[in-house]
């Protein structure tokens, strides 16, 4: 026998006379090192760190989704004039409801229709930092008549506020109600109809 296959048979019985738990294998090495690679999981928890402020946003948004005004009234020449909604729905920046306007005692004037607020979405974040904002909308009656709408939102906790809404009967004859609103959260999902 040569120097070098004493050599190797040397190392051959060392390994073999080595306990299992140190036993070496060159290809566990391998495994080892692609365990050390950047896994995706990294990326990914990057990625929703990111994209957690955007999600947030439409949390916040969500809060606005519905929003009740409360009935009010005001006075006009030997009369009032009493203004009822229903909830107020959010869609597209625009929020939209129906309206009646009850005339007393001049009945004949009674008026009912739609109307809508635009509120975008950067007014909305005013509002939930406790600032107050400016809005415009307008009205359309039942009978064809378009009526311009304005009107100033304060908040006065998390869920509601003051509002005064002005609403234009003729280019320079305005009413001014002043009530509150309160937020409802947001607009209920149909329910899923299945065919029977």
């Amino acid at each position: 026998m040569t120097g070098d296959e004493m050599t190797r048979a040397g190392r051959q019985a060392q390994r073999e006379r080595l306990p299992p738990a140190f036993a070496l294998c060159a290809r566990a090495w391998s495994r080892q090192i692609r365990g050390v690679r950047l896994p995706p999981q990294p990326l990914l928890s990057l990625a929703l760190v990111l994209l957690a402020p955007l999600c947030h946003a439409n949390d916040l948004l969500d809060r606005f989704g519905v929003v009740l005004i409360k009935p009010s009234s005001t006075s006009i020449y030997i009369g009032t004039v009493s203004m009822t909604m229903p909830p107020f729905v959010r869609r597209d920046s625009v929020y939209s409801s129906t309206y009646f306007a009850r005339v007393f005692p001049y009945f004949f004037y009674n008026e009912s229709g739609r109307i809508s607020i635009v509120i975008p979405d950067r007014d909305l974040k005013t509002i939930e930092e406790g600032g107050a904002i400016d809005f415009k909308g307008s009205a359309l009656s039942d009978a064809g008549e378009k009526r311009r709408v304005e009107g100033r939102a304060t908040p006065t906790g998390p869920s509601g506020g003051r509002i005064r809404v002005r609403v234009f009967v003729t280019r320079r004859i305005a009413l001014t109600y002043e009530t509150t609103y309160e937020l409802r959260g947001p607009v209920a999902k149909a329910p899923a109809v299945t065919p029977r």
